[in-house]
């Protein structure tokens, strides 16, 4: 099947079911041209190697070839979009066919940006507005505190200033509908993080690597409501296309031309995914006593300093405890002790 789908799309010359589509790039994050597909199990893997950290398995994949050592992007995004499996996006570096198209996260990518970077705090960013999903890390807990994140918050956010209402052609799109709300409020939630990384641009200049994963289902709503010919999703296809390129250049610039902006579009995922969402917008919550399963605390990365100086002091403590033990034991009154030793002295001038 994958065969096949290439063999066309060579002869073609167009992209054919899902794809990815490298929107931005910097100069020394090599992305070859060709329709080699890639896995969409082996995205994490992908997005990993631009950023210049190492995984457990080499990725055979021609598509991204060895970049320098010692310069690496400062950021990485990734937009996934459901319910379309390609997008115009004529300004891209890149595309290449997705095959195998299972549910995949970026979690292990930002658990090493978390480990490798904790000291200074990188911006860490994974949001699913549709599903009310939202995973922060470092200095994106004060970024984004103002990020609308329910459905609820989004919706109020299209009836305030700067609402992407007033600036998008809607055409066919109703404002009232509730499928054509929620695609506007996946490109409200867009506009957002592009102004408030412009509001904060000293993020874009430090050090550490930052990471964004976006996943937006707006277009699998339209047509399952509409249907894909129907002109609501056409309207929709445009405006979203034009809204990524736009986003993927803004990025790009906000970060000085040194970051990667990729965009995953799927008709449709083959698996669910099951997976424990996060918040770190609500309240710290370090272990639960009362909870059935008996769950351990959560792992503080300080324990290990903590440990060691626990354990040499105590060792420490103990040996002192020995040696001076040992030294009173073996003591001769006569010599050790002032007391003894002026009593010597009377006895022997008596």
């Amino acid at each position: 099947g994958s065969f096949l789908a290439v063999l066309l799309t060579r002869l073609t010359g167009e992209q054919l079911g899902d794809s990815l589509t490298i929107l931005q790039a910097p100069e020394y994050v090599s992305f070859q041209k060709g329709d080699w597909p890639i896995s969409g199990e082996k995205i994490p893997d992908m997005v990993a190697l631009t950023m210049g950290f190492s995984v457990q398995e080499d990725l055979s994949w021609p598509g991204l070839r060895a970049g320098p050592l010692f310069q690496r992007p400062r950021a990485n995004v990734l937009v996934v979009v459901r319910g379309v499996d390609s997008l115009a996006l004529p300004q891209s570096v890149a595309s290449y066919p997705l095959e195998n198209p299972v549910p995949f996260t970026l979690d292990s990518v930002a658990e090493t940006v978390h480990t490798l970077f904790a000291e200074d705090t990188p911006v860490v960013l994974q949001l699913a507005p549709s599903e009310e999903r939202l995973y922060m890390l470092g200095k994106a807990n004060a970024v984004f505190e103002d990020l609308p994140v329910t459905l609820q918050q989004i919706r109020a956010r299209l009836s305030q200033d700067g609402s992407v209402l007033t600036s998008l052609p809607l055409n066919s799109l109703s404002r009232n509908a509730e499928a054509d709300l929620l695609f506007l409020s996946e490109v409200q939630v867009l506009h957002d993080i592009t102004a408030l990384l412009q509001r904060h641009r000293h993020l874009a200049k430090d050090h550490s690597p930052d990471l964004y994963s976006l996943e937006l289902s707006g277009l699998e709503e339209l047509g399952r409501r509409y249907g894909q010919d129907s002109s609501q999703y056409q309207d929709a296809t445009a405006i979203l296309a034009n809204v990524l390129q736009k986003f993927g250049e803004d990025l790009f610039g906000l970060y000085g031309d040194s970051a990667v902006v990729e965009v995953v579009t799927v008709k449709k995922f083959e698996a669910p995914l099951t997976r424990k969402s996060r918040s770190i917008l609500e309240s710290k919550q370090i272990s639960n006593p009362g909870s059935p399963y008996n769950l351990a605390y959560k792992y503080n990365f300080e324990y290990a300093v903590i440990f060691n100086i626990v354990l040499w002091l105590m060792i420490i403590l103990a040996l002192a405890v020995i040696v001076i033990s040992y030294n009173l034991w073996n003591m001769d009154p006569g010599y050790d002790s002032i007391i003894y030793r002026m009593t010597n002295q009377k006895i022997r001038l008596d």
